[in-house]
């Protein structure tokens, strides 16, 4: 399972997906926008797509603004 991890708004939470192909970063985006209904589509266009892999295996994706000092 794969978990998204998506900051907006000063707010950040976590969403479990459940996939069987590789997202790009345009499929996370779209994620995002549909999950949060208020969201317009272009909301997270300049936003920073980060791919980790936990110690357990489990794939997670954070969905961030980009920083100043920083991608």
């Amino acid at each position: 399972m794969t978990t998204l991890n998506i900051t907006y708004n000063g707010l950040s939470t976590d969403v479990p997906l459940e996939r069987e192909t590789l997202l790009t970063d345009a499929d996370v985006r779209r994620i995002a926008v549909e999950l949060l209904a208020p969201a317009q589509a272009d909301s997270f266009q300049h936003y920073v797509v980060d791919r980790f892999r936990a110690p357990g295996g489990e794939e997670r994706i954070y969905l961030r603004p980009k920083v100043p000092f920083g991608a």
